[in-house]
């Protein structure tokens, strides 16, 4: 196959990834592996953070099943006082990621997010007027803020249309 010459970016919101799928009727998994491949294929995703809520040694297996998969693992900060208190709430992390990398040239072509949290909303408005932005990917139809209902089809889907290809066995 040939390699596209695009440099897309994606940044997950792996809280919203993993609820959107695990607590829906049915529930299903992701299969990172095949997540990740499908992405690469069809949105030339050269790069994918995979943002995280916090570090905890529990979950180190976790960690390098991401990594492994071809993630890039991004954890949110927080002070030692707050953890376990908290959602992780990486929404303001991703956003910065993102406009960080236009205000310095990042060489890459358009982001891909993959969440339905609506407080993407202004981020994704600018990236498609600024020519941008390539898709947001909602792990359901009920994980998909309302905010969204004006931005038109050409820049979304649903991460179940594609369960078949990418769903955990």
């Amino acid at each position: 196959m040939k390699k596209s010459s695009k440099q897309n970016i994606a940044f997950i919101d792996g809280q919203n990834l993993y609820k959107g799928t695990t607590e829906t009727d049915p529930k299903w998994t992701v299969d990172l592996f095949k997540f990740r491949e499908y992405s690469t294929k069809k949105y030339s995703i050269e790069k994918a953070y995979y943002f995280l809520g916090f570090l905890d040694e529990e979950n180190q297996t976790l960690y390098d099943k991401i990594q492994e998969a071809g993630f890039i693992i991004r954890f949110r900060e927080h002070s030692s006082s707050m953890i376990g208190k908290k959602k992780g709430n990486v929404d303001s992390d991703i956003i910065f990621d993102v406009m960080r990398r236009m205000y310095e040239k990042e060489p890459f072509d358009k982001i891909v997010l993959v969440s339905g949290d609506g407080d993407y909303r202004m981020l994704v408005d600018f990236l498609i007027k600024e020519k941008r932005f390539k898709k947001i990917l909602f792990p359901n139809k009920d994980f998909a803020s309302s905010l969204y209902n004006k931005i038109t089809r050409a820049y979304f889907d649903y991460l179940i249309n594609v369960k078949h290809l990418i769903e955990k066995k």
